[in-house]
């Protein structure tokens, strides 16, 4: 199974749990920024942070460039300070493109003192087992 894996991030959160899923899983963390193109990927985990209730404009540049034929699924996960806001405009890029989403974690992040000190481990540790719980569900599909 090809899986790749994305990050935006403006405080390094995204960064810190991209690179905690890289190592777990034995893929390269890309920075959105760059604008890496991927082809025949089963799953693509986009890593990012929510600011004043939206994506990242890198990482909506980036989810715009992929083609639907080179991605089968995508897999979110998402720091916010409130718990409560999604990657919806992504969500709705990958929907229009036809592009599967496999599911997101959400994970407490900060914004001066507020959720000071997140994401912390365990708010680390969780993303990365959502992400191997998210290849094992891909690996079953792909069995199928």
């Amino acid at each position: 199974m090809e899986i790749g894996l994305v990050y935006a991030t403006k405080t390094n959160h995204s960064k810190k749990i991209a690179d905690s899923i890289s190592a777990a899983l034995g893929i390269e963390a890309k920075n959105a920024v760059q604008c890496p193109s991927y082809e025949n990927i089963d799953l693509l985990f986009l890593v990012g942070g929510i600011y004043g209730g939206k994506s990242l404009p890198e990482m909506m540049k980036f989810v715009d460039m992929i083609q639907a034929g080179n991605v089968r699924a995508v897999a979110l996960i998402t720091s916010c300070v409130s718990q409560k806001m999604y990657q919806e405009d992504v969500r709705k890029v990958l929907m229009r493109k036809g592009i599967h989403i496999v599911d997101e974690y959400q994970c407490q992040g900060s914004f001066l003192v507020v959720g000071l000190g997140h994401p912390d481990k365990k708010d680390i540790d969780d993303a990365v087992t959502f992400a191997k719980n998210a290849v094992e569900k891909m690996s079953v599909i792909q069995i199928r």
